[in-house]
């Protein structure tokens, strides 16, 4: 057995504090206001870098969950059973309020606190962060319809999971998810067929609706409840689903199948059909859009970290391997090439680190002279980094997963399931055409957004040569797409991925360390820019930005 001697092989990366050895996201926490929040997030951060917290992400996606249409006897219940690792784990996000903390608990740097938190927890199992992120989202959006709000909003604020479906009057707690799209409509949202009529009023603006009709993904179909869309006389109008109703009787909610997806294997997504199930309405009737893209805001932001949080794992897991591992006589982070590639992955991940908690900071500032152009900048900034962050995230993941080597390709390595993660974030909430025509149509409408983005780019400006240089060809790019509309959507890409990359030098050059800045300023924007992860400029000393990963 002499030759099954195991050597140069790094050691386990478990046991590691997920959060105090992130540079870029303590940082940023303590930038942005949440510095308050710190002991709480290293404990956090301790309890998603132990090995058994990283056992059960494994099992949660290798052990998937099963739907069960009926029981034994033939009773349809349209059950979804899940490893008890994936319960453990939400149950823990939850405890530590990942979901809806800085709603029940408003206070400054509260959005910032709860983005970390989602992030962390993302970073080690991403698939239990999708009802996570719905429950969170949903706010806004019950908020518009006060009696549901009362009876509701406690329930989701709750620190308790309980995954049991019954009468909602009798758990302390709920868990949301969403069905908007269907199979001939997809984000266009508004060909959507599924049909409201009314039933009975019980009170003042308490009407019930019976709602028919086929989605073709619903997000978490275990969840208590669910925002839905369907037509009405009026249009196309938002409701609230419960899966039991008063009484623990079932809904008209069935599940048709569970969809077979590329990743993000832990979490349930399915086609359901909709048969006079009871909803309410939640809005106005005929603004349905409206009404659930209040959500749909936030699940874009919690898009944009999970990419993040996807980012750090990919760059943490690859500089865990190269520190440990030899070859050719050294170790491979000493190897200059090595050096350069980690290096520019720590970059994608830091300025995607410090843009997120950036905008998450923006969601915090409701009161005073600057909230209408925190929401302004909220909505476009929003928009642009969800298109330019999510779409970075497969190709990051893959060359980190690359510089595993072989091990990286394998399944008992967590890089594999983050390449196939990855993707699910650029298509969930609106893909990557969707959002770069949502932008212009934003610039187009609301006039604002876009002086509020330029005004927050522009604090950046004179600062560093490279960035003046492309701030003047971003103005230059949205003033052609004002005076052409029509050629807008020819453009829309290549404006969104303009003011993305505007964004995140300007955070950058702001709150991160020069070096950090200066290196993402040239290895993105200057005319010697490489394509490919570790084709840096000559100017950048890779050894320091290599170190914060």
């Amino acid at each position: 057995m002499r030759t099954h001697e195991v050597f140069n092989q790094a050691p386990p990366r478990t046991d590691i504090n997920e959060y105090t050895t992130n540079a870029a996201l303590t940082e940023a926490v303590d930038r942005y206001g949440a510095g308050w929040a710190t002991t709480e997030l290293a404990e956090v951060g301790d309890l998603v870098g132990r090995a058994a917290f990283q056992r059960d992400a494994e099992l949660a996606n290798t052990d998937p969950p099963v739907f069960a249409s009926h029981d034994r006897w033939g009773n349809r219940i349209d059950a979804v059973d899940f490893h008890p690792a994936y319960h453990r784990i939400i149950a823990d996000a939850i405890a530590r309020g990942a979901h809806t903390s800085c709603w029940s608990d408003p206070k400054p740097g509260g959005h910032v606190a709860r983005a970390s938190t989602f992030m962390l927890f993302a970073q080690v199992e991403p698939g239990h962060a999708c009802p996570v992120s719905m429950t969170h989202a949903v706010v806004p959006s019950l908020r518009l319809a006060p009696a549901l709000a009362d009876e509701w909003l406690p329930r989701v604020y709750s620190r308790d999971y309980d995954p049991d479906l019954r009468d909602p009057a009798t758990k302390t707690s709920a868990i949301f998810g969403m069905a908007m799209t269907e199979k001939q409509g997809g984000s266009d949202v508004r060909a959507n067929t599924t049909a409201a009529t009314p039933l009975a009023a019980t009170g003042a603006g308490d009407a019930t609706w019976s709602i028919t009709g086929h989605k073709w993904f619903c997000s978490a179909p275990q969840s208590d409840a669910f925002l839905v869309l369907a037509q009405t006389e009026a249009g196309l109008s938002c409701f609230l689903v419960p899966r039991r109703l008063p009484g623990n009787e079932p809904n008209g909610f069935y599940i048709q199948r569970l969809k077979d997806k590329l990743g993000n294997k832990s979490n349930a997504s399915a086609e359901i059909e909709l048969d006079h199930a009871v909803g309410r309405l939640v809005g106005e009737a005929g603004r349905g859009v409206p009404t659930i893209i209040e959500m749909v805001n936030q699940t874009r932001l919690d898009c944009i970290l999970g990419s993040t949080a996807g980012m750090r794992q990919s760059v943490a897991e690859a500089a865990w391997h190269v520190r440990h591992r030899a070859a050719f006589g050294r170790t491979l982070i000493d190897q200059p090439a090595m050096t350069a590639v980690l290096a520019d992955l720590q970059l994608e991940a830091e300025a995607a680190t410090w843009t997120a908690a950036r905008i998450a900071a923006s969601y915090d500032d409701t009161s005073g002279n600057s909230a209408e152009e925190s929401t302004a900048f909220s909505r476009l900034a929003t928009a642009v980094a969800k298109y330019w962050i999510c779409k970075r995230g497969p190709h990051h993941a893959y060359e980190a997963l690359e510089c595993l080597g072989g091990n990286g390709y394998t399944e008992q390595f967590p890089l594999a399931r983050r390449y196939r993660e990855q993707p699910v974030m650029a298509i969930w909430e609106g893909s990557g055409n969707v959002i770069a025509l949502d932008v212009l149509r934003a610039m187009a409408r609301q006039p604002h957004t876009v002086e509020a983005f330029l005004a927050e780019v522009g604090e950046a400006a004179g600062s560093h040569p490279v960035l003046d240089a492309h701030l003047k060809s971003l103005h230059a790019l949205l003033t052609e797409v004002d005076g052409r509309p029509d050629e807008g959507p020819r453009l829309a890409r290549r404006v969104v991925e303009s003011m993305a990359l505007a964004l995140q030098a300007s955070v950058l050059i702001r709150e991160a360390p020069d070096f950090i800045a200066d290196g993402f300023i040239r290895a993105r924007l200057s005319e010697d820019r490489g394509f490919e992860y570790g084709a840096l400029p000559d100017r950048i000393d890779p050894r320091p930005i290599a170190a914060r990963a």
